[in-house]
C-alpha cells in the first residue's frame, strides 16, 4: 500500500510541476491575449496576432549566404534560448527571421528554447530568472556546458546572422 501511495504521490507531483506549453493569458499590461512561458514554434507561428507576420516575414527573409557558410563551420551542439513577446513588434519581425537562419543552418530544434513573456517582460514560475531580460526579443546562445556565449537583444547590430556569427566566433 505504501508503494502504491508513493507512486500516486510522485505522479501527482509531476503533473503539478509540469508547465503548460503555449499557455494563453490575458495580459493586463498590454490589454490583450498573449502567450506566456514555454512555447513551441508551431504554437507561436499559429498564434493569431503573431501568425499574420510570421509566415510572410519568414518566407521573405534571405540570410546572407557567405555568413551562413561561416556559421555552418562553427555550429556544433550549442543551445539557444529565445525570449520574446507575442505583443512585441520587434519580436514579430526578428523571431521569424531568426528561425529562417536556424533552418538554413539545420540547427537542431531540440536545442532551441522559446519563452514568451508578458508586457512586464516576466514569465511564470521563475523560468527566466537569472537571464537578465530587459528587452525583447533576446536571443541567447549557450555552449554545451550551459555557459552563455553571447546574446542579441531587441535587434541586431548588423544583421541577425552577422551578430550570430560574431557570437559563435567568440567560442573559437
Amino acid at each position: 500500500m505504501k508503494y502504491l501511495f508513493s507512486i500516486t504521490l510522485t505522479i501527482l507531483a509531476m503533473n503539478v510541476s509540469a508547465q503548460e506549453i503555449n499557455k494563453k493569458i490575458h495580459d493586463e499590461a498590454k490589454g490583450k491575449d498573449i502567450l506566456i512561458n514555454k512555447c513551441t514554434r508551431e504554437g507561436v507561428s499559429s498564434f493569431p496576432e503573431f501568425k499574420e507576420m510570421f509566415e510572410p516575414l519568414y518566407a521573405a527573409y534571405t540570410p546572407d549566404a557567405a555568413t551562413l557558410i561561416e556559421l555552418k563551420k562553427l555550429v556544433k551542439d550549442e543551445k539557444i534560448t529565445i525570449v520574446f513577446g507575442t505583443w512585441c513588434g520587434d519580436s514579430k519581425v526578428n523571431v521569424p527571421n531568426f528561425y529562417k537562419i536556424l533552418d538554413d543552418l539545420h540547427f537542431k530544434e531540440k536545442n532551441v528554447s522559446l519563452i514568451a513573456v508578458d508586457g512586464h517582460k516576466k514569465a511564470e514560475n521563475g523560468i527566466i530568472d537569472g537571464l537578465d531580460i530587459t528587452r525583447v526579443p533576446t536571443f541567447i546562445v549557450f555552449d554545451k556546458k550551459g555557459k552563455e556565449l553571447g546574446r542579441i537583444t531587441e535587434g541586431p547590430k548588423t544583421t541577425l546572422e552577422g551578430d550570430l556569427l560574431a557570437i559563435f566566433k567568440t567560442k573559437s
